[in-house]
């Protein structure tokens, strides 16, 4: 049984080393909350993935706030938690509001994987002991500086190269791709840019190999990716359409996809996480590790769940250094030549976080405490 004493509710603003524009748009600076739970003198670290704006989902950082602190923590201090299983559970009258929910759930995790004194990897069930790792890069201002960052990833020992488009940046810059790099692991995301309408223009992209097409239409749409599926050869890949294990098994069984992007925290916490993994496993499709401009606390949880068996197709769990000058954990999550991240075998994450570096980004701080306890 785990004893939740305190949890610490911080925003941090970090500047990214470099801008990332998806179809969503330009993104300099990450608004990141951070969640730390206090349980019989351990503490564990959690990370809320939703960004400035709800655009990639209904939430945005202010909103994951307000049900932090008002719904989910409240529910968590003072219950009887075995561990992060029971996280689920305990949040389930909360309807939506997935990402601020794997914020704690995944720190409870961490917790209970301390207190057992086992990797997280392990006690999530993982296996691998290194987990491949490709790069996602953002739409860039011209084709020179987009085949500088990919000769980049590649020196880097990158295994796949996924390109973010939109109209106006897709099949001639695949082309172009294509023709300096015609053997490399290619891929696209779409992130729901395209309609019905641009059906017979996504279908051009068969010629160029992809491993996958990323979510091209709406973000909520299983039907009409099953149409667009049919006409295509290469696989089309749901992120954001699949929110559970419901929606995995739907859109296999209907042809939607034949690839599934799991991220933890768009999923509600690891919990469901591995129920998406398995339901995909048990079906034969694969699955891979998407990112969300972690920070190095959620990379660490990236990291983990991807040494899980299915995670067979590079994910987008980078460097630290891609994304920021100085990450707030240590060590720095690093990639060797051969694009591969050793999982961690040190108890609990296996990262430590660099309190001083947290305390420095703090712009917004919030303390909850459990009520007195009392005992016979």
């Amino acid at each position: 049984m785990l004893t939740i004493d305190a949890v610490h509710l911080r925003e941090i603003n970090m500047p990214l080393a470099h801008p990332f524009e998806t179809s969503f748009g330009l993104t300099t600076t990450r608004r990141i909350l951070l969640v730390e739970i206090e349980s019989e003198g351990l503490t564990a670290w959690g990370e809320c993935v939703a960004g400035e704006h709800p655009y990639f989902s209904e939430e945005m950082i202010d909103t994951a706030w307000i049900i932090t602190e008002t719904e989910l923590v409240p529910r968590l201090l003072g219950a009887e938690v075995v561990g992060g299983g029971s996280c689920p559970a305990l949040f389930s009258q909360v309807r939506g509001h997935r990402m601020a929910k794997a914020a704690i759930e995944n720190a409870v995790w961490d917790l209970e994987a301390q207190q057992k004194k086992l990797p997280l990897a392990k006690l999530l069930g993982g296996t691998r002991r290194v987990i491949p790792c490709g790069v996602t890069i953002g739409i860039q201002p011209s084709k020179a500086v987009l085949f500088e960052k990919i000769e980049e990833a590649l020196a880097a020992g990158y295994q796949r190269i996924k390109l973010k488009c939109k109209s106006g940046w897709d099949t001639k810059i695949f082309e172009q791709v294509r023709g300096r790099w015609p053997d490399i692991l290619l891929s696209c995301d779409a992130n729901s840019a395209y309609r019905v309408v641009d059906f017979d223009h996504i279908a051009e992209w068969d010629e160029f190999k992809l491993l996958m097409i990323e979510q091209p239409l709406w973000y909520d749409d299983f039907y009409f990716h099953s149409m667009l599926q049919k006409r295509l050869d290469t696989p089309i890949c749901l992120d954001e359409s699949i929110r559970n294990r419901r929606d995995a098994l739907a859109a296999i069984d209907m042809d939607s996809c034949r690839i599934i992007n799991i991220k933890v925290g768009r999923v509600g916490g690891f919990s469901e996480a591995i129920a998406v993994h398995n339901a995909a496993a048990e079906r034969g499709v694969p699955v891979w590790c998407g990112g969300m401009l972690e920070s190095g606390i959620g990379r660490a949880h990236n990291i983990a769940l991807a040494s899980l068996q299915n995670f067979s197709l590079p994910g987008d769990v980078s460097a630290s250094s891609r994304y920021w000058n100085e990450d707030i954990v240590e060590p720095e999550v690093t990639v060797s030549s051969k694009g591969e991240i050793t999982v961690p075998t040190a108890i609990g994450s296996g990262y430590a976080v660099l309190r001083d570096r947290i305390e420095a980004l703090t712009v917004r701080r919030q303390t909850m405490r459990v009520a007195a306890r009392v005992t016979a």
